[in-house]
């Protein structure tokens, strides 16, 4: 018996590690390619590096990167700035609506991006009739569609503490609402805000349906011009957004991580 429950567990560690080396090859394999291709022409990582000389070089592609991390910063603060104080308030005083809002921030999960810009695009006719034709007004598509990641990261944050009881608890020392929300709630939930944050930034920089069909500018938009241009140039600034997107979630996990550890 001790000898096929030691086989069943070589079995299975080689089952593993079978997997590994598969999925490791997968994923690796097209980001050598991705390197070997780029590095081809041996001035293309150290133009991507060299901001002013790559500005100067290829304008667009600049404009395009200065626009994704503008729409990364103010979309993750908009999402943040109406989705924390919402989630906070429905778990404490509007419990019934809690399935509504759920349904309501995953919904853009069903809808696909093609679909989602037919819905937009007279909405953002009106937008660029008031606040012009700026690729900063993307921020509000994109608020909506990152919606049901960062609920998903801020729901789960909340439901690992007890929020009503430190709500009742500070709401008894004489804590206003405010002061209940920003100085009780929010510290104890800083790694799913940090995870929404990092989620929403790495969407938005890879998001390219919405600005193409929108005719906006940002990362993608720009890597799909050059890339009829410049391949190499293309095929390195695609690999660096992959690589800052994957740094991104390295550290989200090593947050969650270090939060476990400190509990």
């Amino acid at each position: 018996m001790a000898g096929v429950i030691a086989r069943r567990r070589r079995n299975q560690r080689a089952f593993r590690w079978v997997v590994f080396v598969v999925l490791g090859v997968f994923f690796l394999l097209p980001l050598a390619a991705m390197v070997e291709f780029s590095a081809r022409d041996s001035q293309t990582w150290p133009l991507l590096v060299n901001w002013p000389k790559l500005s100067d070089t290829y304008p667009d592609l600049a404009d395009g990167i200065v626009a994704s991390l503008e729409q990364a910063g103010l979309t993750a603060v908009l999402m943040l700035v109406l989705l924390v104080p919402t989630a906070i308030w429905v778990r404490l005083r509007l419990p019934r609506l809690r399935r509504t809002v759920e349904f309501l921030c995953l919904l853009p999960l069903t809808i696909p991006a093609i679909v989602l810009v037919v819905g937009l695009a007279p909405v953002y006719a009106w937008v660029t009739y008031f606040l012009g034709d700026s690729s900063s007004t993307l921020v509000f598509a994109y608020t909506i569609l990152v919606l049901p990641y960062a609920y998903r990261a801020i729901d789960a944050g909340l439901s690992a503490i007890d929020v009503r009881t430190l709500a009742e608890a500070s709401r008894s020392l004489g804590a206003g609402w405010s002061t209940v929300i920003v100085r009780v709630v929010l510290p104890n939930i800083r790694s799913a805000v940090l995870s929404a944050a990092f989620l929403t930034v790495a969407l938005v920089l890879g998001e390219y349906t919405i600005a193409s069909l929108l005719n906006r500018t940002n990362l993608q938009v720009s890597i799909a011009l050059l890339g009829k241009s410049s391949a190499t140039m293309s095929v390195a600034v695609s690999l660096a957004a992959l690589l800052l997107a994957f740094a991104l979630l390295l550290l989200l996990s090593l947050a969650g991580r270090s939060r476990k550890d400190s509990k």
